[in-house]
């Protein structure tokens, strides 16, 4: 494991001592736990990104609807 400082706002540190106790862990080990999970989380959002990008796009060969064409059949309801 490897050493490092950290500093904080004195409340950051004070909700960290607090959420650490409630773990019943240290404040390094939290924030240790944290940043590790941050990571993973990170890595999968990457992971899953690349894998969509591989997907070919939809061919989109017709012109966009204009806003009275797409609401042409409600409106005509209540003529």
């Amino acid at each position: 494991m490897k050493n490092v400082t950290v500093s904080m706002d004195e409340k950051v540190a004070d909700w960290a001592r607090m959420e650490a106790a409630r773990r019943n862990t240290s404040v390094s080990r939290l924030v240790g736990e944290m940043l590790g999970e941050k990571m993973c989380r990170d890595k999968t959002y990457d992971r899953a990104m690349r894998a969509a990008l591989k997907f070919p796009s939809i061919p989109f060969e017709s012109r966009y609807l204009t806003r009275d064409e797409i609401y042409a059949e409600r409106l005509d309801r209540f003529r």
